[in-house]
């Protein structure tokens, strides 16, 4: 048997209050999502930049290899034996963690 439905004006006045809260908190979540931009996207190269002389670009990689800015110079690491090259992006930038 369902519960009776309570229609005295304080309740109503309470849930909708609940429920006018709840709708713009969800609204308020989703807009800083989308405002917010990406941090963890890697940044794709332009085609005649290279990353070892982009000081802005402590360490970067194309699928296969990553490469990290160190005092002695650029290190990388070694492709795996079938693996496929793709675009050059920075993964991180200078002074990020």
């Amino acid at each position: 048997m369902p519960t009776p439905v309570p229609s005295d004006p304080q309740t109503v006045r309470r849930d909708r209050a609940v429920s006018l809260g709840l709708a713009g908190l969800v609204a308020a979540t989703v807009l800083v999502g989308a405002l917010v931009p990406d941090l963890s996207r890697p940044k794709t190269l332009g085609a005649n930049e290279d990353p070892s002389k982009t000081v802005a670009c402590a360490e970067w990689g194309d699928g296969c290899k990553v490469c990290r800015r160190t005092e002695g110079g650029p290190a990388c690491s070694l492709p795996g034996i079938a693996c496929t090259p793709g675009a050059v992006t920075c993964l991180r930038g200078a002074g990020q963690p």
